[in-house]
Parts: C-alpha cells; structure tokens; sequence
C-alpha cells in the first residue's frame, strides 16, 4: 500500500485519491460494478479505493462474468434447442434465440456479481 499524500483545503487535509495505474482497462462488467459501487455503495467505494483494492476487485469481477457467461451461454442453447443445424437452416431464428439467451445470462451475472 502506498503512502497517500494530502493537500490543504482551509483548515482540512483532503487525501488525493486516484485508482491504481494498470495497462488492463476494465471491460462491461468491471465498468458496471465500479459504476454500482459509486452510486449505490460509497463507504464501500471509499474503502476499497483507499486499501487500493478497487481495481482488482473490478478486474477479479469482470474475468469471473465472462468466464461465467462463457460457461452458461452453450448449456442454455443446449438446453433450449438452439444447434448448429438451426443455425444453418434459420439463422434469423437462431440469432433471435441467441440473444435472448444472452439476455437472460446477463440478467443473471448482474443479479450474481454486479448487484451483489
């Protein structure tokens, strides 16, 4: 943990606070948590950006629902139906199917992780 520096605002020391520096941007669902915990969890928020354990975290949740949507995606296609067959004889159809699932996935990741 690095030591913060402060400046004088009047009478109070305010800390300077900045996210870690890292050459990985965050993707949907790392962006999507950071934007949840600032607007629904600032003492959270807070405490992670001053333990310097914020970015990990958005990382640590953006691999885990991507690992998971890549998990669930094909077991629910299968479970619904949705083959290459289809793909091949109705790719309208199989598209409208896909994305649906996609959307229900998600739904569940943001119940999961995000919203958690």
């Amino acid at each position: 943990m690095s030591s913060l520096s402060y400046q004088k605002n009047g009478d109070y020391q305010i800390p300077n606070l900045r996210l870690q520096e890292t050459s990985q941007p965050l993707g949907k669902y790392g962006r999507m948590r950071r934007k949840y915990l600032q607007e629904h969890r600032p003492v959270l928020w807070n405490q992670m950006i001053l333990s310097e354990t914020l970015y990990p975290h958005l990382l640590e949740i953006e691999q885990t629902a991507q690992c998971r949507l890549d998990t669930m995606l094909p077991q629910m296609a299968k479970a619904a139906g949705v083959t290459e067959q289809l793909k091949a004889s109705d790719p309208m159809t199989w598209a409208g199917l896909m994305n649906n699932l996609k959307a229900q996935a998600e739904e569940i990741l943001m119940k999961e992780l995000i919203f958690a």
